[in-house]
């Protein structure tokens, strides 16, 4: 296939056009990103970083806001967090040894789960004597065998 002059100088201004287009776009969004996600120089972070980040839902968020346990900024009708403020709150909320305790009780717990305990204590328990139990000669026999 071959291609005369003309059109390959009108197929390199189509695509040198395109790539213009993509940078001038790329840049204006780079601008936004600099203007909305920091705030004098801080990071700011919206609500599904924070969700990501603490690994916490929407609700608990939130919850968190409401009660004025995290401090948060609107934007534009929209919530951001300063990272300052997100360290603050972590190290004032979350003590890693109580987390890695409570994760460790939680494996646990699902691994052996613990006996419910009989409302009625009082019962007497089963005596097991000569009365012919079988299960107990079988269990002595077994004992012999070894």
């Amino acid at each position: 296939m071959l291609v005369d002059k003309a059109e390959f100088e009108a197929w390199m201004e189509r695509i040198m056009g395109e790539l213009y287009r993509i940078s001038r776009k790329m840049d204006k969004a780079e601008t936004r990103e600099k203007h909305l996600n920091y705030l004098n120089g801080e990071r700011l972070y919206d609500n599904q970083e924070v969700c990501q980040l603490l690994r916490i839902s929407k609700r608990t968020l939130q919850r968190y806001r409401n009660n004025g346990v995290l401090k948060f900024y609107t934007i534009y009708h929209k919530t951001y967090y300063k990272e300052t403020d997100l360290h603050e709150f972590i190290r004032n909320n979350f003590d890693e040894n109580e987390v890695k305790r409570q994760a460790r009780e939680d494996r646990l717990s699902e691994t052996f789960p613990m006996p419910i305990e009989e409302a009625d204590e009082e019962q007497e328990p089963e005596e097991h004597g000569n009365r012919g139990d079988v299960s107990s000669d079988n269990n002595n026999i077994k004992k012999m065998e070894l």
